[in-house]
């Protein structure tokens, strides 16, 4: 968790949250969010345009990059997204990200802030955290895993993280682990905002996608030699989507088999990071080991000693 209040100015906010997609529907479940986080220890600092609203953007693409600069400047260490939804692709080509790396902040968020986090990777070579948004994860009761593994990531003391898998057992890797929304991944594809990694730890997750239209992305990672370069593919949650009348039993478990047939990577399901109840806050850009054995996998964080 963060320093506590002894340790703070009194009008210094931990965190400075910021709007940068959709827009937010409901205020009650943003100051709900609020209230939770500070009930963790934390000051909350809303953005000034984190209400506001253009058609179905949380305000303006003006707008919306002014809050970047302000959360940039402003005092807080750590800035958190409300929700994702769509837009931040409109905005990487007015963002300066060496000045915003210069920031030195801990940027938190997922889904669609995935594309700023590739940006950030590419254009600056810069570290961000794929983690809770405010919205998803704090307006109600927040789930344990995902409030501890925050607190722990946001104060410099997250070493481990150890979680249930499925897949190949005597992994051991080490590389730049990054990824984030499949859907959002792979719209980077062919743009200056794509990281250039090799033998890192890619991981993936989406929400909404039916299964054909997962493995069509897969396919397209595959196509595009993305896979093949990897140490590893770690698979988050892949939910929300409806089943349809012909898929006569075809499900993601057809999906994940033939990415296995198709490549030599090392693919390993059970990542608890995604659109679901438990998310994990991982250091997108940084390096970290992996290693996998019979029914469990473990990330060892930047800067972890362990023996």
């Amino acid at each position: 968790m963060c320093s506590s209040p002894r340790d703070r100015k009194a009008s210094s906010p931990d965190i400075h949250v910021i709007s940068p997609a959709g827009v937010v529907l409901d205020a009650s479940r943003l100051h709900r969010a609020r209230a939770n986080l500070a009930a963790r220890g934390y000051r909350v600092a809303l953005d000034r345009a984190a209400l506001a609203r253009d058609r179905r953007f949380a305000g303006s693409d003006r707008s919306r990059l002014a809050a970047f600069a302000r959360a940039a400047r402003g005092p807080a260490p750590v800035v958190m997204i409300t929700r994702g939804g769509y837009g931040v692709t409109r905005l990487l080509d007015a963002l300066d990200y060496e000045q915003l790396a210069a920031a030195g902040k801990q940027w938190v968020g997922f889904s669609d802030f995935t594309a700023f986090q590739f940006a950030m990777l590419a254009r600056a070579g810069a570290a961000t955290w794929s983690g809770p948004a405010l919205l998803d994860d704090y307006a109600d009761e927040p789930d344990d895993n995902t409030a501890e593994v925050f607190d722990d990531a946001m104060a410099g003391r997250l070493q481990i993280l150890g979680f249930a898998s499925r897949g190949p057992a005597g992994v051991d890797v080490t590389g730049t682990l990054w990824g984030g929304n499949l859907s959002i991944v792979c719209s980077m594809l062919g743009t200056p905002y794509w990281p250039r990694v090799r033998d890192g730890i890619l991981f993936l997750e989406d929400v909404g996608e039916h299964p054909y239209r997962i493995e069509r992305m897969f396919t397209q990672l595959l196509h595009a030699g993305v896979i093949d370069a990897q140490a590893a593919v770690l698979l988050g949650a892949f939910n929300g989507f409806p089943a349809a009348a012909h898929d006569g039993g075809f499900g993601l478990a057809d999906v994940v088999r033939w990415l296995r047939r198709r490549t030599r990577t090392p693919v390993i399901e059970g990542l608890p990071f995604g659109h679901g109840v438990s998310k994990l806050t991982l250091p997108h850009g940084r390096e970290v080991g992996l290693a996998s054995s019979r029914g469990q996998t473990y990330l060892v964080m930047p800067d972890a000693h362990v023996h």
